[in-house]
């Protein structure tokens, strides 16, 4: 049996499909109350899930989750682009990996997969490739996330030190279908596919296709050494040509503004307070300029050489992305009613 926490999640629900398509036993954990729709479509195509509730933060409620479990894809966290301090991203990020792990080993779990983050490695400047060389860094200055993930990654490793059985996987900027929740970068694309002019900025960064990242995970699973972590990148793109390749596979191109470096840095000043104001979904945060303009020269050589990781283009995650995004009409409109 195979547990993956955060199953209802982009990653999550992702991972879950890949690993019971390939006949694996599942069990599928998320929170109580939680909407089961990214799962929902799994019965009708003749794979089924084992269903379970839990809550990394209840310790006691992960014990029945665990039971008779040999593996387990720890997933669930929390994600923000948002400056200052986030309570319950750290609780879920940090102490519930800490749960997670003793829950691992009260249950004899043969061995943990953790999906870490490329944001939780050390920032090294323009010219220096990214790789697992460098080390997760707790106190990075970037933003709250990167800290708690790399947090939550020095735990890992000092449990892996303790005798536990895991791996760690870093993927990059996430894409692709079966975003049902609707991630940061799944409602831009998702906003870039309507007929209106759109406002960029200069930058780019490594994205990589969620199912590429589902594959690199279970292959972490099988043949990853543990103690390791693995990069697992796809293709360092502008969003400018992202955009471009959205807006041609609708087949229309909008009038597009690109705004100066300078005017969107200052401008992500404030957006923050027009973001919590108006409770929409954060797009110019001075995190998200960050990480565009940031060093995106990442290697998956490792991933590749140890594990048979290969990720497609983007080209091709980005056109299946929209027809998913097409196929999904009242889960689209209510995205794009609530931008």
């Amino acid at each position: 049996m195979i547990l993956v926490t955060g199953a209802t999640g982009h990653l999550g629900n992702v991972l879950v499909r890949e690993l019971v398509s390939r006949g694996e036993k599942v069990r599928a954990m998320f929170l109580p109350g939680e909407d089961r729709q990214p799962l929902q479509d799994l019965p009708s195509q003749g794979w089924p899930v084992e269903i379970m509730e839990g809550n990394v933060l209840e310790p006691e409620s992960l014990k029945p989750a665990f039971a008779s479990v040999q593996r387990v894809f720890h997933l669930a966290g929390v994600i923000s682009i948002m400056p200052g301090q986030n309570d319950i991203m750290r609780r879920v990020n940090v102490t519930g990996t800490q749960n997670v792990i003793r829950a691992a080993r009260e249950a004899g779990v043969e061995r943990l997969v953790y999906t870490s983050s490329i944001r939780a490695l050390q920032r090294p400047p323009h010219g220096v490739t990214i790789d697992e060389s460098l080390k997760f860094d707790p106190q990075n200055p970037a933003g709250e996330y990167d800290r708690t993930k790399a947090e939550a990654s020095i735990k890992v490793l000092e449990a892996v030190e303790d005798g536990l059985d895991a791996v760690l996987v870093c993927p990059t900027g996430v894409i692709g279908p079966h975003d049902y929740r609707g991630s940061e970068m799944g409602k831009l694309i998702l906003e870039w596919m309507h007929r209106k002019s759109q406002i960029i900025i200069e930058g780019m960064f490594d994205f990589v296709d969620v199912r590429d990242i589902a594959r690199g995970q279970i292959l972490a699973g099988e043949r990853g050494r543990s103690g390791e972590t693995y990069i697992l990148s796809g293709e360092r793109i502008s969003l400018e040509t992202m955009l471009e390749i959205v807006q041609n596979c609708v087949g229309f191109r909008a009038p597009n503004i690109k705004i100066p470096i300078d005017l969107a840095k200052f401008a992500a000043i404030f957006t923050p307070l027009y973001y919590r104001i108006t409770r929409t979904t954060p797009r110019f945060t001075p995190y998200s300029i960050e990480t565009v303009l940031s060093n995106c020269n990442i290697s998956h050589e490792k991933a590749q050489q140890e594990l048979g990781y290969s990720p497609r283009h983007l080209k091709e995650t980005l056109t299946d992305t929209v027809a998913w995004w097409l196929a999904q009409k009242k889960l689209s409109y209510a995205y794009a009613k609530n931008r």
